[in-house]
Parts: C-alpha cells; sequence; structure tokens
C-alpha cells in the first residue's frame, strides 16, 4: 500500500497509483482525511473521513473534488460529528430529490420572486430561470452546482450576444443562491467570486422624428394587438408591462378630462400613477376590437391574459418599418438597400417622450411625473405634488408633436429621412 510522508498536495495525489489491491491513505497535515483508491482494473479514486471511531464518510470522486475543496468539506463533516449530527444522514436528506435543483428553484419563485417581486418582474425572472438555468442544471442537486458551472452559462449567454442579459442573469442566480443559504438549502453560495460577465451599459438611445414616424407607420401596418401597444406606449410613456396588462376598470373615459389610473400593485414604484389621454390616444383606445368571451384587459387575444410575445411582436414591427422605409426611398427614387435603422428597443420609446418633452419646453419635475420615477431625497418627503394639469398638458403638447411628425409627407424636406439599422428585441 502506498504511503505518503508529508502533506497531500495535488502533484503528490496525482503520483499515486492504483493497485490489485484497495488502497486507504491517510493525509499526515490532515489527521482523519483520507485518499481512497480502488483496485485494478477501475482504480477509481475518492476522498473521505475517518473521525473518532465514526462510520467512514465519503465525500466523493478525486475528479469532483479538488483537494482543498475536499479538504474543507473534510472539516465540515468533522464539526458535524463533533456537535453531534450525522452527516451521512444529513447527505442523503441532501441528495433526495426536494434538493434538485429545478424543485428549489420552484420553492424561490414561490417563497422569494413572487412575494417580493411585482407581477411582470416575477414573470421575467421566470423567463430566465425556465430558459437559461433549468435547461442546463435539470437533474443535479443545489449543492452540486459549484462556480464553474455558473461562470460557464454566464459565458454562454454572453457568447449568445446578449451580455446584459449575463449582468441580469447573474444578479439573479446570486439572489437564488443567497436565498438558499438564507432559509437552509446550503452551507455556502457557489456565486462568491463570480465576476460580472459583462460591463452593465445604461442604454441613451433616443429616436429621432423621422425614427419616430417609421416606428407609427411600422405600428399601423402590425395592426392588432402589437401595433397598437406601441402606439400607445408612444403616446403615455408608460412602461411596457403597465401598458400591455392595463384593464378596462382602470380608465375613466368620459368628461373633458379623461384619464387611465394605474393601481399601486402594478405600478413599478409602488406608487399610483394617473395618465392624462390625449385625443388619439383615446381613438386608439375607443377603436380597440372587442375580445370574444369579454375579460378586462385592453390588450388580450384570449379576454383571460394580457399579451406577451414581445421579442416576435418587435420583430415584425422592425421588418414592417423597414418595409415602409425602403418604399419610400423607391418612391424618392432613392436605393432601397441603403435605408437601415439604428437598434431600438420598446423602452427606447419612454427614454424618447422623457427627453423630447425637454426639448419642447417641460419642466424637468413634470417629465418625472409623467414617468412615475420615484422621488428621492427631501422631494420624497415633503413633495406630495402629483401635477396632473401640468402632465395633462405635456402629454398634449406630445400628442401633437407626434401628428405633426406622422403628417408629414415621405421625402420632405421638413424632417430628415436618415439611414438606420434594425436589430434589438423589444424586451
Amino acid at each position: 500500500m502506498t504511503k505518503v510522508k508529508s502533506a497531500f498536495t495535488a502533484k503528490g495525489i496525482e503520483a499515486v497509483k492504483a493497485t490489485d489491491k484497495r488502497q486507504e491513505i491517510p493525509d499526515p497535515g490532515f489527521k482523519g482525511f483520507y485518499l481512497i483508491v480502488q483496485p485494478l482494473p477501475g482504480g477509481a479514486r475518492s476522498w473521505a473521513v475517518r473521525h473518532k471511531g465514526r462510520p467512514k464518510y465519503t465525500i466523493g470522486a478525486v475528479g469532483a473534488w479538488s483537494l482543498k475543496d475536499a479538504r474543507k468539506e473534510a472539516g465540515r463533516i468533522m464539526r458535524a460529528y463533533d456537535e453531534g449530527r450525522d452527516p451521512r444522514a444529513e447527505k442523503k436528506e441532501l441528495l433526495s430529490d426536494d434538493n434538485l435543483i429545478e424543485n428549489v428553484l420552484a420553492q424561490f419563485v414561490k417563497r422569494h420572486v413572487k412575494r417580493k417581486n411585482r407581477d411582470s418582474t416575477a414573470q421575467a425572472q421566470q423567463r430566465y430561470i425556465d430558459k437559461e438555468l433549468i435547461p442546463r442544471w435539470k437533474g443535479k442537486h443545489v449543492a452540486a452546482i459549484r462556480r464553474r458551472d455558473i461562470v460557464t452559462v454566464l459565458d454562454d449567454v454572453v457568447e449568445s450576444g446578449r451580455p446584459q442579459a449575463a449582468v441580469r442573469l447573474l444578479a439573479l442566480t446570486r439572489k437564488f443562491f443567497n436565498w438558499a443559504v438564507g432559509t437552509g438549502w446550503l452551507d455556502a453560495s457557489p456565486c462568491v467570486g463570480v465576476p460580472v460577465p459583462a460591463p452593465l451599459v445604461k442604454r441613451k438611445r433616443v429616436l429621432s422624428d423621422s425614427e419616430l414616424r417609421l416606428v407609427w407607420k411600422g405600428a399601423e401596418a402590425i395592426g392588432w394587438p402589437f401595433g397598437p401597444l406601441v402606439q400607445l406606449l408612444m403616446l403615455t410613456g408608460q412602461r411596457r408591462e403597465e401598458v400591455a396588462a392595463a384593464s378596462w376598470s382602470e380608465f375613466n373615459m368620459t368628461g373633458t378630462e379623461p384619464f387611465w389610473t394605474i393601481p399601486a400593485g402594478r405600478a413599478k414604484n409602488g406608487n399610483e400613477q394617473q395618465v392624462a389621454l390625449a385625443p388619439t390616444t383615446l381613438s386608439i383606445l375607443n377603436n380597440l376590437p372587442s375580445i370574444q368571451g369579454g375579460g378586462d384587459f385592453i390588450l388580450s387575444t384570449n379576454g383571460n391574459t394580457s399579451i406577451s410575445g414581445y421579442s416576435r411582436g418587435k420583430r415584425r414591427l422592425d421588418e414592417k418599418i423597414m418595409e415602409v422605409a425602403r418604399d419610400e426611398a423607391r418612391e424618392r427614387g432613392d436605393d432601397p438597400e441603403e435605408v437601415k435603422l439604428e437598434p431600438f428597443t420598446l423602452h427606447d420609446l419612454r427614454r424618447t417622450l422623457a427627453t423630447r418633452l425637454g426639448d419642447l419646453g417641460v419642466a424637468p419635475h413634470t417629465v418625472e411625473a409623467i414617468l412615475n420615477h420615484a422621488r428621492v431625497g427631501i422631494a420624497a418627503t415633503y413633495n406630495h405634488a402629483r401635477y396632473e394639469k401640468e402632465k395633462r398638458e405635456a402629454l398634449i403638447l406630445w400628442e401633437r408633436h407626434i401628428k405633426m411628425i406622422i403628417a408629414v409627407e415621405p421625402g420632405s424636406n421638413v424632417i430628415s429621412l436618415g439611414k438606420f439599422t434594425l436589430r434589438e428585441t423589444g424586451e
């Protein structure tokens, strides 16, 4: 049997060869820690613990556990024995189906994600879990997920051309493992030390008048239900999920000052928001089709749920925008293949409204009120004004600006068409 005179090293472990007999080699540098080598022809190697006459505890295969990690685990096992616990029983429990990663993630969604977030945020996090984590880790026990597994997932997402999605996925994964530690599923998070996969980029995209005109025309061309969604986003400046999941019961469309109330439970910052309805906005709402079977959602294909499928809808919008732009280029006698569109997302429409309202002379506090941004500092404590009159005037001003833009004839010198490219989704 092989004997080792000094503390285990990675190089020394590699030098240990299998024989025709089973070998149980103690680590001279860590009493109770063993390297087990099975006889040939298999020669499998594993780490184990023998502590104060207790039954042998097998940590795992050498290939799955580095020397450093195996030593750390051996220390944990010895402490468990000293505290009167049975680490073998704990290991059996850990390896139960309840601890499969997909089941623990389901508990995370139920107990944390859905309780701590708005519905739209919870749905977005559920999509990341279903699309990125479960397909790669399904069937593994939560304690078997290593730092390398997390880094590999993030690298794959970055290489697929979605670096910002990788940043968000790391934040969600870190939150999950911290929750798992806090609720007793794990002793430590494998996310510790995982580097951010890409710099977080704050978008600055603001669409020009000519681009807004094409977006409006593209929305008209694709029609129900994604087209009206895009037009309502352009006119109101509210968040995508707030518009997509709006209910008829939230609207008061009678009287001289019609409005839409987004309840606190659906607003991102938890503050109720009142949105003035300009004439064009009101017209779009009044012309939305009725869904067979009823339902309260203003944008629904079945009456029971609000619309989704934003990526697919955004692709259709992009295609129609390019068709419109290229048709107009042909009418002007220009080469349609020269028409391109700089990438934009649906959220860029909200930033565009905010920026262009400032250009039109609307006061910053009114713009912030339209966007329903949470107030900070002294304003959060003392200023509870809602600026409803100013918001209404600003949104009517914006509606008139949009009407002026879309009324411009193709090729007019009033608005320069420019050259654009289209690639990004609306997510």
